[in-house]
């Protein structure tokens, strides 16, 4: 789940090696957080948000194969 949303992550903003994911698991519930640069919030979360739900939905499908559950949250700079 973490190299996947890195991987998400990377490819939308400006500076990639900014990119921080990390990950909590407790039990088959699976915690991320993302940090990105200040200047990428805008397009990580998108118009309305669109973005991210769209992340965290291919997560919640990447996840739900492996029993999983998957909380994205995307993290004040």
């Amino acid at each position: 789940m973490k190299s996947l949303t890195e991987y998400i992550a990377r490819s939308l903003v400006e500076h990639p090696d900014e990119v921080d994911v990390r990950e909590f698991r407790r039990g088959n519930q699976v915690t991320l957080e993302l940090q990105v640069a200040k200047d990428d919030m805008g397009r990580v979360i998108g118009r309305n948000g669109r973005v991210v739900n769209s992340i965290r939905t291919l997560l919640r499908v990447a996840a739900e194969r492996d029993g999983l559950q998957v909380t994205l949250d995307v993290a004040e700079p």
